[in-house]
This record gives structure tokens, C-alpha cells and sequence, in this order.
């Protein structure tokens, strides 16, 4: 049976242990693996152009001895092609296909056709990846996953806010999602009703910006406009404001908090310079283990692991 990750509910807590612990191993030893996927290819279909996700992921499988491929997707593929038509002819030339779409249904039809494994790169719903870096740097700068506390501070209706909520509550930490009061701006409840199914630490959600950070070991933000959503930025960036990541926001969390976007970061918004730039700062690290985690993946997927 082919073996896809559309969301953050498809990995176990083991399987997330598993691929941490490969990255990891990849990361400190990575001239071990330097043919691991060696005539492997990866195809990568992007709705939308990326900057970390088309580039680690190509970095990833040439490190690993593969080789990636970019398509640019709309609706369909070229001259009217059907998506089901060009997946299925897609399948016969990859191993595997990583797909950035804004919809989470059209990553899921794609998936339906596909007798390749297929990856999220990211959807507006999910964005899974993403977890399992911020996971591996959490474990590397905390040792340590379960009993944390993560504070995300901003648009809990997004893809990072739902995948932070599923991931890092299934391995055992508190999640508290810090959001205006508007169900616009909060968690999907079917998503966290399910998170909360399977996590091991607590999910909630509050309103109140400095009693979501008090005494939290990460404080994570992200834009305050996310792909897809540009039509409703003005009304956004009314909103949002009192939920900016600044210093006297991070005074109430931990001393020894770390801080974390997943980038692109809109400085000024929400979070400013001294703190994504300050010594709690994590935010650049958190950028390349996404590289190291999609290695763990990709050769979780493919390699016989």
C-alpha cells in the first residue's frame, strides 16, 4: 500500500520519533548518506513559487544522492490535461511526489490517482513539513519534547497554527494557540477536536496575548497574511496587531524561551527586529532543519527505513 503524508494526522508519534531521530543522524553524519536515494527522483508540483520548500527539498534529495524535479501546476497540467491523467503519468516516472497546493482537496484528488508516495508541502490546512522541522529543532535546543509549553501567537486558523496544534501536542507538549476571538481567526474545531483524540499534552486556545505566552518554553508566530489570503489584508492588519511577538510580549514567557516563524517573516508586523534577531531567536536554525527533516522523510518514505 502506497503511503502518503497529506497531514500531520498521518504520522504516529512513533513515526515522528523515527524520522527525528534519522534526520538527526543525517544531519551529524551526512556523508553516510550520500547515495541513500542515489537514482531516486522526486517530483515537486508547486501551485505557488517557494523559497524554502522548492530549495530544501531539492537540496535534500541531491545531498542524498537523488535527483528533483519542479512542475508548475494550475487547475490542471498543460494543454487541458486533467489533474487524474497527469498524476497518473507522473507516477510512472517519480518515486515520490511532493505537492504545494493551496487546496487541502486538490492535494488529497492528487493523492487519489497517485501510485507514488505524495508529500504536503503545504496546503492552507496542513503544512506537515514544516512540524517536523520546528519538532527537530525544538528536541536539539530543549532535549527534550514532552511537558514544553509552545505559545502560538496569531492566526490560529492557519496551516502552521493546525499542524503545530496536531504535531508537537501528539509527542507530549502543551499547545496553546493565542488568537483573536473571531472563529476567523481560530483553530478549524474539527481539527483540534481530533488533535485532541491523539495528543499527550494539553491544546487550548485564549485571546489574551500575555496569558498565552506566560510561562512558555517556544513562543511561534507567523505572517498575519498567509498565502491566499491576500484579499482580506487590510482587515488583517487591523486585527492583528495586539498579538505581535515583541520583547515586552516575550517578557512573559520563559527566560529561556526560544522563538520561532517558519519565514517568510513580515518584520514589523508580527514580530519585530530585536526579537527575531535576539539571543531567543531560533528562527534561522528552524529554517535549515527543515532540510534535515525532509531528509529524514524522504528516506523514511523511500529508503527501507
Amino acid at each position: 500500500m502506497v503511503r502518503h503524508v497529506l497531514s500531520d494526522f498521518d504520522l504516529t508519534r512513533d513515526e515522528v520519533w523515527e524520522i527525528l531521530r534519522l534526520s538527526k543522524e543525517m544531519k551529524d553524519n551526512p556523508h553516510k548518506y550520500v547515495r541513500a536515494l542515489e537514482a531516486k527522483t522526486l517530483i515537486m508540483l508547486f501551485q505557488l513559487p517557494s523559497l524554502r520548500t522548492r530549495v530544501s527539498f531539492e537540496t535534500a534529495m541531491t545531498q542524498l544522492g537523488g535527483h528533483a524535479i519542479y512542475y508548475q501546476i494550475g487547475e490542471g497540467f498543460t494543454r487541458g490535461e486533467t489533474l487524474k491523467d497527469g498524476v497518473k503519468t507522473l507516477s510512472r516516472y517519480g518515486d515520490a511526489m511532493m505537492v504545494r497546493v493551496l487546496s487541502q482537496e486538490v492535494l488529497e484528488e492528487i493523492a487519489r490517482h497517485s501510485s507514488i508516495p505524495v508529500i504536503n508541502g503545504m496546503t492552507m490546512r496542513f503544512h506537515p513539513c514544516q512540524n517536523l522541522g520546528d519538532l527537530l529543532t525544538i528536541w536539539e535546543k530543549k532535549g527534550r519534547l514532552e511537558g514544553l509549553k509552545v505559545a502560538y501567537v496569531g492566526d490560529g486558523g492557519c496551516n502552521t497554527a493546525h499542524s503545530t496544534l496536531i504535531g508537537c501536542s501528539s509527542m507530549g507538549m502543551d499547545v496553546t494557540v493565542v488568537c483573536p476571538e473571531d472563529p476567523r481567526y481560530m483553530p478549524d474545531p474539527k481539527i483540534v477536536e481530533e488533535a485532541r483524540r491523539r495528543a499527550l499534552g494539553r491544546i487550548e486556545v485564549v485571546h489574551d496575548p500575555i496569558e498565552g505566552v506566560r510561562d512558555a518554553d517556544v513562543v511561534y508566530t507567523d505572517v498575519w497574511v498567509s498565502a491566499g489570503m491576500e484579499a482580506e489584508a487590510q482587515e488583517r492588519l487591523k486585527v492583528f496587531p495586539p498579538y505581535q511577538v515583541n520583547r515586552e510580549l516575550l517578557s512573559h514567557a520563559k527566560p529561556d524561551c526560544i522563538v520561532m516563524h517558519c519565514l517568510p517573516a513580515h518584520r514589523g508586523q508580527e514580530i519585530t527586529d530585536d526579537v527575531i534577531d535576539g539571543p531567543n531567536s531560533v528562527v534561522f536554525d528552524q529554517a535549515e532543519n527543515r532540510l534535515h527533516a525532509q531528509k529524514g522523510l524522504l528516506l523514511w518514505l523511500l529508503g527501507g527505513i
